[in-house]
């Protein structure tokens, strides 16, 4: 396990974030597992839920689509999970990298996707920047990192992740480190990166647990402002983003991966559309989902779920098809896409307590 040396430590240390060896989150220290640990194991081995689709998800090729003209100035793809190409005002940030086929630090085990990848990492669009959110194995991929590293692009991640990019070979001049209100622009001026609170934690195995930290992201330009949650909890903190950035074109939020027993860390369907509201509405794109094993709901049960719950609030949700281009501002409506598969959840699943 890679550790903070030299100015990267000083960094961490002097950061308001750091207390007694470690990051914390907004409200303290991380938040624990809640309740009995023993229904949780029991349904992870004996529940009858569809966590895993019965076939791989249908999956688009956006290629073509990439040589294809942007009329309105931004186009989102969404490459599974976390990964998204963002096109926008002529720049192009690659969010979560991760190829690979598992989330895990082993090629032979551990969480395997659920659909191939809409395109390799060769085949993407020249990048300006890569955002990496913070280091757990489903957003911050090795060997994706590794491939990535020979492209030598500019990579915007939080305080102390820069440890683990140098460890896969990326050059230690392209890396940017932030801490929590600080901001990062692209020579030219033309697009910046703000790290912004998240309530979450860190670590990639035993040891080294929150030495490095975890954020959500505010990127823009002159003409555009997206929100990245990257993983999160719901925290007051959302609000304040808000106050200093104003609205969002689109606010990209984690809705998988959750579960009441372990909330504080992920916000799930029900406390995504609470921090959407509190970072000022707007458009909604759900992700996080979809392509992992990483709970114990049924694979789309959170889209499901969030729909049945922004419908009748009105809140506009847009769920692109795995591997299509889109314009956020040239689509009206969802897409369920993932309702043409014969395992799905039905329409009206109970809505999770947070």
């Amino acid at each position: 396990m890679p550790t903070l040396t030299g100015l990267r430590r000083e960094r961490a240390h002097a950061s308001k974030q750091f207390h007694d060896g470690a990051f914390r989150n907004p409200t303290g220290p991380r938040p624990g597992l809640k309740g009995n640990p023993l229904p949780i194991l029991g349904e992870f081995f004996f529940g009858g839920r569809a966590r895993v689709p019965s076939a791989p998800l249908p999956v688009e090729s956006p290629l073509d689509a990439w040589t294809r003209p942007i009329s309105s100035g931004l186009r989102i793809t969404w490459l599974g999970h976390s990964t998204m190409l963002i096109e926008v005002d002529g720049l192009c940030v690659l969010t979560d990298p991760v190829f690979g086929d598992r989330a895990s630090p082993v090629s032979f085990a551990g969480p395997k996707r659920f659909h191939r990848v809409p395109a390799t990492i060769a085949q993407l669009p020249p990048l300006d920047a890569v955002l990496l959110s913070h280091d757990h194995f489903d957003h911050l991929c090795q060997s994706s990192m590794r491939e990535i590293a020979k492209l030598r692009v500019p990579i915007v991640t939080s305080l102390g992740v820069g440890v683990h990019l140098e460890s896969f070979g990326v050059e230690p001049s392209l890396i940017t480190e932030l801490d929590w209100w600080e901001e990062h622009t692209l020579p030219g001026g033309e697009l910046s990166f703000t790290a912004t609170p998240a309530q979450h934690f860190s670590g990639r195995g035993i040891g080294g647990r929150n030495t490095t930290l975890w954020s959500s992201w505010v990127v823009a330009t002159k003409n555009r402002r997206l929100f990245f949650s990257g993983d999160t909890g719901l925290t007051d903190a959302f609000g304040e983003v808000s106050q200093r950035f104003g609205r969002f074109d689109v606010v990209m939020l984690e809705i998988g991966a959750w579960n009441q027993a372990w909330g504080d860390i992920h916000l799930g369907p029900a406390n995504a559309l609470k921090a959407f509201e509190m970072l000022g509405g707007g458009t909604l794109m759900p992700v996080h989902w979809g392509t992992f094993d990483l709970a114990l709901h049924a694979w789309d049960e959170p889209a499901e779920t969030l729909l049945a719950l922004a419908e009748p609030a009105g809140v506009r949700v847009l769920t692109p098809m795995l591997g299509r281009p889109f314009e956020p501002d040239h689509v009206e409506r969802p897409h369920p896409w993932w309702r043409t598969l014969k395992d799905r959840v039905p329409v009206g699943v109970p809505v999770p307590t947070p």
